[in-house]
């Protein structure tokens, strides 16, 4: 009799372990909303959703996207930087930098990135700039150029600083911008970098599929900030949730719920002419089922048409609930 209920226990035990095994990860929702969200599509940069997304608040080390794309964009990875002292023994998360230890630009970048590494930051900010203060106008420089102009950034790695702010929408933006740049893409989206030991903290990269990237960030004025990017059949985007008590549940909530609504859907194809006319460039835009009966085309074509092949012909826009989406000039593809 023992033998028998112990082994219908086993069996039971088998068949849930199976169940277990072959249903699909369902990440947790989230009981919280975060105080400001933003989600965005990045070939587009279509907000597909945010909450408060225009609100001034403090970022913690989501500021080291920024960081490291105007160090990707303006420097040589592959430079030696010869650790000063004033990036030794900063503050919070560190990857514990010596003075007058060498590494790469590379390297630091990684520390930056998977680590946290304000040491690093600080470590970059000066070799780039020669000061934290000559960086940080660098950093404002360019996130202006992105569009992100409700920020102000003070320093490279987001410790408390008076004024030291962005928006759900303007780091939204920077971080598409950032995404797009393959070596950023390769640094964020590493797991675990051999070549000095170090596991990348973002536990997305783990537990949703397609995640990418990007950014972790926690002090106790910013609260739990968390920047991330994803793939799916072709959609690239991009989630912010700042001051988020359930950061990952959120985001995974947030793009879960994005990949649902909206595909990205091809609305101008360069190879296929129109009347024996084409464009230069592909257009695609994120839409819902019932947008795509929203979409209006109109051309605005020279008469007479000119003769020659590659001579200008007109425009064609393209509309989305009559709001112009995208335009561009057409060209005359044979004679």
């Amino acid at each position: 009799m023992t033998k028998r209920i112990l082994s219908l226990l086993a069996a039971g035990f088998a068949a849930l372990l199976l169940l277990l095994c072959a249903a699909p990860y369902e990440p947790a929702r989230a009981a919280t909303e975060s105080r400001a969200e933003c989600v965005v599509e990045v070939s587009s940069r279509r907000i597909l959703h945010e909450k408060d997304a225009s609100r001034p608040l403090p970022m913690a080390s989501t500021t080291k996207i920024l960081t490291a794309i105007l160090i990707i964009d303006d420097c040589d990875l592959s430079e030696t930087v010869t650790i000063p002292k004033a990036a030794e023994g900063v503050e919070g998360s560190s990857v514990y930098l010596k003075a007058g230890e060498r590494y790469t630009v590379e390297e630091l970048l990684y520390g930056l990135m998977l680590r946290s590494g304000n040491d690093c930051a600080v470590a970059l900010a000066l070799h780039h700039s020669g000061s934290v203060a000559a960086f940080a106008r660098k950093m404002n420089e360019k996130a202006a150029l992105l569009g992100a102009r409700d920020s102000f950034f003070v320093n490279p790695h987001g410790l408390p600083a008076e004024g030291h702010r962005t928006t759900a929408r303007d780091l939204a933006l920077i971080a598409a911008y950032a995404v797009e740049n393959e070596k950023f893409s390769e640094i964020v989206s590493t797991k675990y970098y051999a070549a000095r030991h170090w596991q990348n903290k973002n536990k997305m990269l783990w537990n949703f599929e397609g995640a990418t990237g990007v950014k972790t960030g926690f002090t106790l004025l910013a609260g739990r900030c968390l920047v991330t990017s994803a793939e799916r059949e072709g959609m690239k985007l991009v989630c912010v949730v700042l001051n988020s008590p359930q950061m990952y549940e959120r985001t995974a909530e947030l793009l879960g719920n994005a990949y649902a609504a909206f595909s990205l859907v091809k609305l101008f194809d360069k190879t296929k002419p129109i009347d024996g006319l084409v464009g230069k460039s592909d257009f695609c835009y994120p839409l819902t089922e019932a947008e795509r009966e929203k979409v209006g085309y109109s051309t605005d074509l020279l008469d007479p048409r000119p003769a020659r092949v590659g001579d200008f012909a007109g425009t064609i826009s393209i509309t989305l609930e009559n709001s112009l989406i995208f335009s561009q000039n057409l060209y005359i593809m044979e004679a």
